[in-house]
Formats: C-alpha cells, structure tokens, sequence
C-alpha cells in the first residue's frame, strides 16, 4: 500500500531503573518493528544517548509510515549505552499511539522481574509535507556565569510548540567550553521538526550551561517562530534570554544574556521521485562471479547448480533482484557481464566478460536476457579465480564519469559467494567511484560470512583507501540467504528482499545530486 502519512514519535522515560552504581544511568531507546504477518522483529532504529539520567527526554525521533490498513507492532527496549543491562520493554501498535489523546501514550516498562522499570511516554504526530531544510547559525553574548570556576560551557535547546499547547525537543546545539560569547557552528533542521509546517508556531529556546554530571544549569529562555526567525536573512536578530526566576527575585534584572542569529537560509529538500519524474534515468548493469569457490556447477552442491526444477542460487537471487530494478530502469536493457572464469577460445582468465558474449554490445534484454546469457556462459566457461570486483567496478565507473550532469545514474548489481581476493583494489575502486553518480548493490550468496562485504557497506564506518575517504556510501549490501526458505530454493518475501536491495538507492542517488547542486528538471506537466 501508498504510506499516505509519515508519523514522528518523540520518546522519553520516567523513572527509570537505577543500574549505575556511580552515577545516574545513560539510557538509550531501541525501536523494533514487527515484521508484517511473522513473529520476527526487526531494528528500526535508536535514539541518541543521554548521560545521567533517570529521566531522559530524547531528541533523536523515529519516522515511520503509518499504514492505516495494517496493524504496526512496535517494540520499544530501554537499556544503557555500552553495559548490556536491560531497563525494561514496552509493546504498542503504531496505531494505539495515534488513537490515542491528543496522540500521547503513557506505558509502564516491564520485564525485569520483581522491578518497577518506570514509564516510557511516546508522543505521535503526522508530519506535514513541507519539505524546505533550514540552515541557520547563532551565537550569544554575556551570558550569566554558571560555574563557580571558570566561565559557563553553553549549549542550546530548541523546542516545537505542539497544538495542545505543549513542547517538543526538536534540536540540541553541541557545548562551547568556558565562554560566555559563545558562537555555535551552523546546523541544519528541517522545517517540519522546527514548526511542523505551521510558520507562526511558537518555537521555544532554552540556553543551558553544561554540567559533566547531567544536571545541566538553566541560563534563560527565549520564544521566537518560523516567521521571525527567517526575516534573519535581511537582518540580524536578537533575542534576549530571560530567567523567570531571577526576574521575580530581582528588580533591577535586565536580562541573563542575549541570543544573535547570525545567518537563516531555506532550501527545498527533493525526494528520488522529483528527479526520476524529471527524467533521471537509472541504467543497472549486472555482473556475476563465475570463481572456483562456487562449486562445479554440475555438482548439487555448487550454488550455480541447476536441476530441471529449480534455479540456481545465483539465479533465484538474480531474478528476484532483478525483478524489483526492471522497474526503474526505462529501456530494460542491462549490460550483464562475469567476472573470475577461463573464457573461451583461448581460456584467458576474465574478469569482465559479457554474459552473451558479445564484446561490442553486452547488452540484455530484461532480466529473462540476462538470465538465458548467464545459463549460456556457464556452458562454455571454466569457473577459476581470483575473485576481483576492481575491474567490473572501474569499468561501470568509466562510463559513469561520461555523464555527471544528473541525467544518468548507474547502478551495479555484483552477485558473489563473497570471497574477495582484490579487496584493497576494490575500496580503491568504490572511493574512485563515490563521486561519481552511480551506487552498487552487492548480493551475497551461499553460506560464507560475509564480513569483507560488510566493511565494503560503509554503513557503520565510512569506507577509506590509502587515506582518501568515500564521498558518499554508495554501497549496499545484502545476504540474500535471509530471504530463502531452508531448501534455499524459495524466496521467502520478496517485497522485504525488494525493500532492503533498494533501501539506500533513493539516498545515495540525493547524495549525489546535492553535492553537486543538480535541481530536479520540472517534469512537462501531465
């Protein structure tokens, strides 16, 4: 189904168990999701950590797609950051949250037997559609002195009014150490978190002085909105921070300090639609490890063995793959080469070899095409080694680099037992190839540990190469064996396959496009 709505959840905790003999514990929030019509639980996603505290607000939201038509069960488990000490769970479906008042749901925390957990409040609201990102940069002057030695460390909290009257964390600055003229760096947000679309409410801001152990002291306050804060790109504008408790005891209280906003600015976020509306085509180019450690392919135990009844590992993970791409590609028509095989007449190892064996045109048609080629070529290759990625990545690169100015986007589909033997070839390939518009989709097949491929992802750690650092991540990686039945002859749920192969193509296809200040071209209207 369309997601008609994205929803945000703010989370906080209260009361929560004290595991930290030291100190307060530093809670951190995992959000599962249960996977549609199966007991499974997936991550979705983590808060950010708070120190010392029992009582945390966070500011890091979760945004999902609400389904009306399907009930999302979600799974929230609170522990603390680095210890593996558990602080309790919560169950609820997405929809409970939104049905309920005013979109606030309080629940206990259980699952520490013999234990009061605490509560876990999670707050659902639709965001608007309003898609503009906000930079803006702000400093301070004479701020009060918190801290007996020493200047205050100040940091920022903004918050968004709510229509219950309300507020909402939305954005922390990071800390300036020991000043009392702070200037913070410049940070984006977009509009939507600022104001959820809705220019005159009020935002809330809150200028604290940091404390090592958690108690952070209160500075002041000052309230501005959407609207005011953007005539800052004419003008500076100041706000002064007021303390309402001072402001009672004191008479001759001016003020704790002001706020300047040096610099506003507004840009319109795209989405992967905008420019594939606008014609961006997306060319997939497949290619496929023919090497030794596959197996003979005329044995049952090699994962290119094929029986009269059933594709090959390689196959089934090509053609369902394959399948969800076709969609986005417009003339259907995929280069599909092999890499790592002795190649006919002369058997000279090959590591780019066209599946159809047609040198000047290696193009197939459909993913029936390049399934008929690669069954061919398995007839008339021997299957050797080493398993290189290099030249397959460096080839598509080239014809990458042809075209940089939007309208092309290429992706590269390398189906492989994962056993790599040019690995420091291979990430000097993928930092080459991050700057330029293309992604690659690696497809893991068989039973090996995939921990090579894992690293070439770059999700957890940027991908780096004799000191040169990826660009942009432009690689996804995926073991297709989580998506087969045991047999291993059955894909098990191909939209999950779908979702997964295709997750970070949207993204990475943006990275591209932003860094380079490409605009989507307006689509002719219909």
């Amino acid at each position: 189904s369309v997601p008609g709505t994205k929803v945000e959840l703010t989370v906080s905790c209260r009361n929560l168990l004290d595991m930290d003999t030291f100190s307060k514990s530093d809670p951190v929030v995992v959000l599962f999701v249960q996977v549609s019509g199966s007991s499974e639980w997936k991550e979705f996603g983590r808060t950010e950590v708070i120190d010392n505290t029992l009582n945390p607000d966070f500011v890091r939201k979760f945004v999902l797609d609400y389904y009306f038509e399907e009930k999302q069960n979600l799974r929230f488990d609170v522990a603390l950051f680095g210890a593996q000490d558990f602080l309790g769970q919560a169950f609820v479906a997405l929809g409970e949250v939104i049905g309920s008042q005013r979109g606030r749901l309080e629940r206990p925390l259980t699952g520490v037997p013999g234990k009061r957990c605490g509560t876990i409040l999670l707050l659902a609201e639709e965001l608007s559609n309003c898609r503009d990102i906000v930079t803006m940069q702000l400093c301070a002057n004479k701020l009060d002195k918190k801290d007996f030695f020493g200047k205050s460390d100040p940091f920022l909290v903004f918050y968004r009014s709510n229509e219950d009257g309300t507020f909402t964390i939305c954005h922390k600055t990071e800390v300036v150490k020991n000043t009392l003229n702070p200037v913070w760096q410049p940070f984006t947000i977009p509009v939507r978190a600022l104001c959820n679309g809705d220019y005159d409410r009020t935002v809330k801001i809150d200028v604290y002085d940091w404390d090592r152990d958690g108690s952070h002291d209160f500075i002041g306050e000052f309230a501005t909105s959407y609207r005011e804060l953007s005539r800052a790109q004419s003008q500076f504008t100041v706000y002064e921070v007021l303390n309402p408790r001072k402001k009672c005891k004191k008479k001759k209280y001016v003020n704790s300090g002001t706020v300047t906003l040096l610099s506003f600015s507004v840009e319109s976020e795209f989405t992967f639609v905008d420019y594939i509306r606008g014609g961006t085509q997306l060319n997939f180019t497949v290619a496929i490890d023919f090497t030794a450690s596959n197996g003979l392919p005329s044995q049952p135990t090699s994962l290119h063995y094929a029986s009269p009844y059933q594709l090959s590992a390689y196959a089934l993970a090509l053609k369902a793959v394959g399948e969800i791409i076709q969609d986005y590609d417009s003339d259907k028509l995929f280069p599909a080469y092999g890499f790592g095989a002795k190649v006919p007449p002369d058997g000279k190892i090959s590591h780019q070899f066209p599946l159809n064996n047609n040198v000047e045109n290696p193009s197939c048609a459909g993913i029936e095409g390049v399934l008929e080629s690669y069954l061919q070529s398995l007839r008339t290759v021997q299957l050797y080694g080493p398993t290189n990625f290099a030249p397959v990545i460096n080839q598509v690169a080239g014809i990458a680099a042809q075209v940089t100015d939007g309208s092309q986007y290429h992706v590269l589909l390398i189906i492989t037992d994962g056993v790599i033997s040019d690995m420091l070839q291979t990430k000097e390939a993928i930092v080459t190839a991050s700057s330029l518009p293309m992604s690659i989709i690696i497809v893991g097949v068989g039973p090996a540990e995939f921990e090579a491929m894992e690293e070439l992802d770059g999700d957890e750690v940027r991908l780096s190469s004799r000191g040169r650092y990826a660009e942009r991540d432009i690689v996804q990686f995926v073991p297709f064996r989580d998506y087969v039945d045991d047999s291993g002859n059955q894909v098990l749920s191909m939209a999950r396959l779908a979702k997964d192969v295709l997750a970070e193509i949207p993204e990475q296809l943006l990275s591209y496009m932003k860094t380079r200040d490409i605009k989507p071209r307006r689509a002719d209207p219909e």
